[in-house]
């Protein structure tokens, strides 16, 4: 875990040499989840979730309609269920509405064991004023265990 942070953060530091600006920012926000489990021969279990998440960003501009957005989020759902979502997104604007997409790396507080898991995020979002957005997106979880989900929030750049 501490060799996928390291390299995530070395990455978005090489980015920063060229970049054109770079913007910290909070961002807060429901999450839906969902968890499935595969049971083999047994099927399928899954259960739902409605959570909340708070976190922090730097958008790293590499030109004036490309970026790559790191973000470090807390997400708390219910039934003690928590866990870091990093993702870390290649985020292309259009005017005031942006496209994302990248990997998300997430890290179970609560977990006995599968602590780390790897989805796949893409979203959506809008610029409401220069330091106000509003995003939307999806994380798809792999493996026999998949939490995926759906994070609907605000960010604010300082």
């Amino acid at each position: 875990m501490k060799k996928l942070l390291f390299a995530a953060l070395l990455v978005a530091g090489s980015f920063s040499v060229s970049a054109q600006e770079t913007k910290f920012g909070a961002k807060a926000g429901v999450d839906l989840a969902s968890v499935k489990v595969d049971l083999g021969p047994l099927g399928e279990v899954s259960e739902s979730y409605t959570g909340f998440f708070v976190g922090g960003f730097a958008n790293i501009g590499i030109s004036e309609s490309f970026s790559v957005q790191p973000e470090l989020l807390y997400v708390s759902l219910p039934d003690d269920f928590s866990f870091l979502n990093i993702p870390v997104m290649a985020k292309f604007k259009f005017d005031d509405f942006s496209v994302f997409a990248g990997p998300d790396l997430n890290y179970f507080l609560n977990a006995d064991e599968d602590q780390f898991k790897v989805n796949v995020g893409v979203g959506a979002g809008y610029q409401i004023s220069e330091d106000i957005d509003v995003s939307a997106k999806y994380s798809m979880g792999m493996g026999d265990v998949k939490v995926s989900g759906i994070f609907i929030g605000v960010g604010y750049g300082f």
